[in-house]
């Protein structure tokens, strides 16, 4: 039927659905299970979980049961029963290592063992889709208890594997593009792509009329809230930022790719998490791996795919990232020359800028 949903629809319903709090039931051959975010689980619906036949556990990634020092017998992640006098405010505990310092009595743990974990790791890789938390609260049962609880609350439904297989990258289709001078030049254009599944939109700002027939100087850029719009010196994102437009204004033609992927691909919350830890001692990348994430969650291949919809094959690249330069590469997108891009070290963020070279492998 062209009215149902498909694969990638029901997987953006479920991520609405996960965000403001509200149950899924998600199923494993014949497995299955309630999910919620850990983040933003309620003291009402956690109660309705412990008032259902079935085991009530949570679910968290490797890197947090390392912190946490409790066994992940599933390699990636660790399954724990939240204890029957146990709240919301210690699931939240158990997810936020950002609040470690205000709670750090969180034991002793239950660790569960044995039998599938795929459930588990699609809960934990909605809630990363989402810019949550990378926890679950999970209610294990079996597939057909699951899916008539599901259909009794209206609830929403899917495969894990659905979830665990979610690396496409959604389809992109320019909406609309208007003319905009800029103090760099007065030939802008800001063009707005949107993706088919209902995701964050992504701009490229085009200066000039750069020829299709010639790499394009080109620079992706994150999103950064704090640097790019309120100045923070803790990174160089928005130096980098007005140094790019600066140059491609200089030459006269060019696109900057503005993608929304905050904080690495981990959103702004998460971000200021990563912030509040960095405030303890701890550097950018131990901070993501405390909270569940990798060093980048971002992908850059959504930046390729806009600048072949937007008939480049090839680019100069503005970056000091060689990731970018391989992801383009692998594609579809030639980089001819990697231009270096050094602005705005500061006091503030010399840390910062030698952490992202020796770990992340930066060109600084």
């Amino acid at each position: 039927m062209t009215l149902a949903l498909n694969r990638e629809e029901r997987i953006a319903r479920l991520g609405s659905d996960i965000r403001i709090g509200v149950p899924v039931a998600v199923f494993d051959g014949d497995n299955g299970a309630l999910v919620m975010a850990a983040e933003v689980v309620s003291a009402e619906r956690l109660a309705n979980l412990r008032g259902m036949a079935g085991i009530v556990e949570m679910a968290i990634t490797l890197r947090r049961a390392t912190t946490l020092k409790t066994a992940a017998y599933d390699g990636d992640l660790a399954r724990i029963v939240i204890p029957a006098d146990a709240g919301t405010d210690w699931v939240r505990a158990m997810a936020d290592p950002s609040q470690d310092l205000a709670s750090p009595m969180k034991g002793p743990f239950q660790p569960i063992r044995g039998a599938a974990a795929d459930i588990h790791r699609a809960a934990i890789a909605l809630a990363k889709r989402t810019h949550l938390l990378p926890a679950a609260v999970v209610l294990s049962l079996g597939r057909d208890q699951a899916d008539s609880l599901a259909r009794k609350y209206e609830l929403n439904r899917i495969e894990a594997a659905d979830l665990l297989n979610m690396d496409q990258v959604s389809a992109l289709r320019e909406i609309v593009s208007a003319r905009v001078p800029l103090e760099v030049s007065k030939q802008g254009r800001v063009r707005v792509f949107r993706p088919r599944d209902g995701g964050e939109e992504h701009y490229a700002i085009e200066i000039g009329n750069p020829s299709r027939a010639e790499p394009v100087l080109s620079r992706l850029h994150s999103a950064c809230f704090t640097g790019d719009l309120i100045g923070s010196l803790k990174c160089d994102c928005g130096p980098q930022l007005r140094t790019a437009l600066a140059q491609i204004g200089n030459q006269g033609a060019g696109v900057l790719l503005y993608m929304n992927q905050e904080g690495r691909g981990i959103g702004l919350a998460n971000k200021m998490r990563a912030y509040a830890l960095q405030d303890q001692g701890f550097d950018t990348v131990e901070a993501n791996h405390r909270l569940g994430f990798e060093d980048d969650e971002r992908d850059f291949r959504l930046g390729a795919e806009i600048l072949k919809l937007m008939g480049f094959k090839a680019v100069r690249l503005m970056t000091n990232n060689p990731a970018k330069v391989a992801k383009m590469e692998a594609s579809g997108v030639k980089v001819v020359e990697r231009v270096p891009l050094k602005a705005g070290e500061n006091p503030h963020n010399h840390d910062y800028l030698a952490t992202k070279a020796k770990k992340s492998g930066h060109l600084l």
